[in-house]
């Protein structure tokens, strides 16, 4: 399929019922089907799927599945396909450079800054359907953090890597190596396309996988990892966080909202990780935490 006949099925759900606290689980059970990212529009939760070869059979079976995961007997669900190039026009308004740090300032391709420092780290991002652009809470979170964290020489591990922006972030701060793991195609593919735009190619390596906590293990050891998922999905993967780090090695856990954070936070702490920084963005929490063992 070329890229200009690729269309994407946008699928939107909500509880009828404002306020239910369920209805946040409804992300995360989308993410577990599949979704390309979910964002939260005016009580409806919308994401976008690869097209199925039963499109109405997919619809009917995330239904189901959306009710089992979080115990809500209605659930309210449309759905629409969404032409590629008409997604590509749609996230290129209104974008243009946004310094994120003193030094992080990302741009899209069409829209260069005119006055970077030389101190400046300017990262050029074209991210199509993949998640991460500096407009989203968590992924500026990630890479406020990353400002703080990354030394020269690290090794770091991406899990979710999206556009491949914190990978790239991360090699431009010093990382020698970056493995950036991400199991969505055509964020592989947008990935890719990124890191060779910004010169980092010798550093980052994308790899289609949906990382787990044994892969994770056998990537380490590495000084650091950055994963800016759904929490939900962050959950089993904190033994293979532990295990893939030396000894005072950093992660950072981004992805999490407000009323998930505590909950997060104990996680990780749980497993012999000090919390040593909290970004909040919006309702957004993106923590830096390290190994003390």
């Amino acid at each position: 399929m070329t890229k200009n006949t690729r269309r994407w099925l946008e699928l939107r759900v909500r509880c009828p019922v404002a306020g239910d606290d369920r209805e946040v689980l409804l992300a995360d059970g989308l993410i577990h089907l599949g979704a390309c990212g979910v964002e939260e529009r005016s009580g409806w939760y919308v994401s976008y799927f690869d097209e199925p070869n039963d499109p109405l059979g997919f619809v009917s079976a995330s239904l189901s599945v959306l009710s089992n995961a979080t115990g809500l007997s209605s659930i309210e669900v449309e759905h629409r396909w969404q032409l590629h190039e008409d997604w590509e026009e749609n996230w290129k308004r209104g974008l243009g450079p946004r310094r994120v740090t003193d030094r992080i300032v990302v741009f899209p391709s069409w829209a260069p800054p005119e006055n970077l420092h030389p101190k400046d780290i300017g990262i050029r991002l074209d991210p199509g359907m993949a998640f991460g652009t500096a407009e989203h809470g968590t992924t500026r979170g990630c890479l406020r953090l990353l400002d703080s964290v990354v030394s020269v020489g690290d090794r770091v591990i991406d899990v979710g890597s999206g556009s491949g922006i914190l990978s790239i972030a991360a090699a431009r701060l010093g990382a020698v190596s970056v493995q950036a793991l991400e199991g969505d195609r055509y964020a592989c593919e947008a990935a890719r396309d990124n890191i060779i735009a910004n010169r980092v190619g010798a550093q980052v390596t994308v790899t289609e996988v949906w990382a787990t906590s044994k892969s994770l293990i056998d990537l380490g050891p590495v000084a650091g990892i950055v994963a800016n998922i759904e929490a939900g999905i962050l959950e089993p993967l904190h033994e293979g966080f532990k295990g893939a780090l030396v000894s005072g090695g950093w992660l950072i856990l981004s992805g999490i909202l407000d009323h998930e954070w505590v909950k997060s936070r104990e996680r990780a702490e749980s497993n012999g990780l000090a919390l040593i920084a909290l970004d909040q963005d919006g309702e957004w929490r993106s923590g830096l935490f390290r190994c003390m063992t």
